[in-house]
């Protein structure tokens, strides 16, 4: 009688599922992020869990308004344990984040400082983010212009501008109203959003909007209609577009015409672009630090970083990582992004940044238009 009962038991287990209880640590991890990028992500968080086995990583991926989500998450005590960052939002957040060790000499400096405050550090950065000039070669080649120089000045822009524009049809260059766009002409003559009055800022400025209402080599709001700039770029309408890294995989993809990049033009104070910077923080509040530390040292190591810089979507805050950039695909000047780098500046960013940004926008929509 017991041997028919001991099967029968053994197949009841099989049957309810019977499993070992999961008694690894859970580390929640918050992330935006196209689809190429989660596509990179998951992978490395499997691989985490393969090396770290008493360790489980919940991945929590916001497309859509992030940081209101995450705003929601800390007021109400369910914020993860790590958070994917940017400077523009570390002031709103950094008295929730845990200060972290500076590593040394292994980083850009810029992206170190970017992603600090007040001198202390509160997220190791993944990628630091710059601006460049993309431009459609063909367009070059059939008006007889010559490619951008290395040390290019802002009147050889305007000048380059100017002779690529064939209006409605081509124009010379992008233009967009977000400050990303008209900043580094500020911070090559010496200004800025906070002394946004100051002659520095205005002689940018007003060279900016130039290009538009002045000199005609950019298109106008009716001109573009619904395209976008990239969109512009991609359909042959505009020979130099001024954007970041971040339209490399799309531009590789959809782009059937030969084009390139080259360093922002120079100012009276040289070629200075913002740098950005996005990486990973620890909330303060939780409960995982040691296990929090682990995955975010993983996350920044450099064999993760090199892959994300293999996808052509990011420009790596790692040193080591940057020869990555030269993978034998347009852009063939992929230099121009550790250059930009090493001569780029943190964007000065204030808790009410964006409060700075929608009050300036107002201002500044009657000069661009």
């Amino acid at each position: 009688m017991i041997r028919k009962i001991v099967p029968c038991l053994c197949l009841m287990l099989l049957l309810t599922g019977c499993t070992q209880p999961d008694n690894r640590i859970t580390v929640k991890f918050a992330s935006w992020g196209s689809k190429s990028e989660i596509e990179i992500i998951k992978p490395l968080i499997a691989e985490f869990e393969m090396q770290n086995p008493d360790i489980k990583t919940d991945f929590i991926h916001i497309p859509q308004n992030y940081f209101q989500k995450i705003h929601l998450m800390l007021a109400s005590n369910t914020a993860p344990d790590v958070i994917f960052i940017n400077n523009l939002y570390l002031p709103v957040y950094s008295g929730q984040l845990t200060e972290l060790d500076k590593p040394e000499n292994i980083f850009y400096p810029q992206a170190l400082e970017a992603l600090s405050r007040d001198g202390k550090l509160y997220a190791i950065p993944r990628d630091i983010s710059n601006m460049v000039i993309y431009y459609n070669k063909d367009i070059f080649d059939r008006n007889h212009v010559p490619y951008p120089q290395d040390n290019w000045t802002f009147d050889e822009f305007l000048k380059t501008a100017q002779k690529l524009t064939n209006r409605p049809n081509t124009f010379g260059v992008s233009f967009e109203e977000d400050s990303l766009y008209y900043l580094p002409f500020l911070m090559s003559e010496g200004g800025g959003i906070f002394n946004i009055e100051s002659s520095g800022s205005q002689k940018g400025l007003n060279f900016y909007a130039d290009l538009r209402k002045k000199y005609h080599a950019a298109p106008m709001k009716n001109e573009s209609a619904s395209a976008t700039m990239a969109q512009m770029f991609l359909q042959g309408r505009l020979a130099m577009h001024l954007s970041g890294r971040w339209l490399v995989p799309k531009y590789r993809q959809e782009a059937h015409f030969d084009w390139d990049a080259a360093r922002f033009p120079r100012g009276s104070k040289g070629s200075i672009v913002p740098a950005d910077a996005s990486g990973w923080a620890i909330v303060k509040s939780t409960k995982h630090p040691q296990e929090a530390k682990k995955l975010v040292e993983f996350l920044s190591s450099h064999d993760s970083i090199v892959k994300f810089t293999q996808s052509g979507l990011i420009v790596p805050a790692r040193k080591d990582a940057a020869k990555d950039l030269i993978d034998g695909k347009r852009p063939y000047n992929a230099q121009v992004f550790i250059k930009t780098a090493e001569t780029s500046k943190p964007t000065p960013v204030s808790q009410n940044y964006n409060e700075v940004l929608d009050k300036l926008k107002q201002k500044l929509e009657l000069k661009f238009n």
